[in-house]
């Protein structure tokens, strides 16, 4: 029957063939691309969810699946030319494999991307392992395309082997400082504007968490740049976590003889009436104390002890609390104590010091 109607239209029965068979897969062409238009305008209409993920994958099956469907079809039953039986056999395996590689990956970045949506946290490491898991998957597809074409990768994997022990070896710091990036991101004890204290004495706020290093923001408004490497070993203090806000304390000291409570009483008036003027930073509850910290060398020691909003809060707070503290204390007439030393002198020395005094 397909002999009879390739006569009738006066062509010779490969070009026919070869029509037929280009038809074929032009017609599956447009049809995965028409069912791919459709599903993606219904994955449009979704509003996020399992339901959203699943669409996103099925609107990417049609094309390829139809095109392998037209491929085997026209192979099997058309007598082709050898010549386009050879490449049409190639292109199928081709496609087979893109299938076998793509739609796993595509399930794990789609689990992942899932993951990232239900903690906006993780996108870090999700994002760049959506990566990852697509690269690893082409290049296991490449390798299976070229085995089944008869392409000995013997001396490829040889060549791999020798040359990744020595860009190992090149880029130890580098692929050190790549892996602690992934633990930082993984685990992370820090995150971007948090303000943290390394036990290397460096401080400032997290500005950005890389795949090489950690930038810090300091309060001068300079940048760190520390290796991920020596972040992930250091001993970190972050003080935006578990919640920015913290306490503080301003150490006071007044003389010897001082009645402890007067001193309380007056601690307390200064913090409160800085709370009621509304001191930028400084929170009311819980509310402020006062602790008699211990006895100095030339002082009696107090402690006042308040909450701030975050780490950097008390700086200015002190300053403001400190200079409401001289005040009330000055009309309180409460004083603060100068460093003294009393010399005892011993007969010996008084007998030093008094011929000394005779002799000038």
């Amino acid at each position: 029957m397909i002999d009879n109607l390739a006569r009738a239209l006066h062509v010779s029965d490969v070009t026919f063939y070869t029509l037929l068979f280009g038809t074929l897969i032009a017609g599956s062409l447009l049809i995965g691309f028409g069912l791919n238009r459709v599903l993606h305008y219904w994955t449009k209409r979704l509003h996020g969810g399992w339901s959203l993920l699943f669409s996103s994958l099925l609107e990417s099956l049609p094309l390829p699946l139809l095109l392998i469907a037209s491929l085997y079809l026209g192979l099997e039953s058309l007598p082709l030319p050898p010549r386009f039986e050879h490449v049409g056999s190639k292109l199928l395996l081709a496609l087979v494999i893109l299938v076998m590689t793509y739609f796993p990956a595509k399930v794990i970045v789609i689990a992942l991307r899932r993951a990232g949506q239900d903690d906006p946290h993780m996108l870090r490491v999700t994002q760049p392992a959506s990566f990852v898991i697509g690269v690893l998957f082409a290049l296991l597809g490449t390798i299976i395309f070229l085995e089944n074409l008869g392409v000995s990768l013997t001396g490829v994997w040889t060549t791999l082997g020798v040359g990744s022990v020595a860009v190992a070896l090149a880029l130890q710091e580098t692929l050190s400082n790549f892996f602690s990036g992934l633990y930082l991101l993984a685990d992370r004890p820090i995150s971007p504007n948090d303000y943290i204290k390394l036990d290397t004495n460096h401080e400032g706020y997290v500005l950005q968490i890389g795949w090489r290093s950690t930038i810090l923001r300091t309060l001068g408004n300079n940048f760190v740049v520390i290796p991920n490497s020596t972040l992930s070993k250091a001993v970190i203090t972050n003080y935006s976590a578990p919640e920015p806000r913290m306490s503080f304390s301003v150490t006071v000291n007044v003389v010897h003889g001082t009645d402890p409570r007067q001193v309380e009483k007056v601690l307390l008036e200064a913090a409160h009436e800085a709370i009621r003027d509304g001191l930028e930073g400084l929170l009311a509850n819980p509310a402020p104390s006062v602790s008699f910290a211990g006895f100095g060398e030339s002082s009696l020691d107090f402690s006042l002890g308040m909450q701030i909003r975050q780490f950097t809060d008390q700086y200015p707070v002190q300053s403001e609390l400190r200079k409401r503290i001289v005040k009330k204390f000055g009309e309180a007439g409460i004083s603060m104590p100068f460093p003294t030393r009393t010399l005892l002198f011993d007969k010996s020395a008084k007998d030093l010091a008094g011929g000394a005094s005779q002799s000038s």
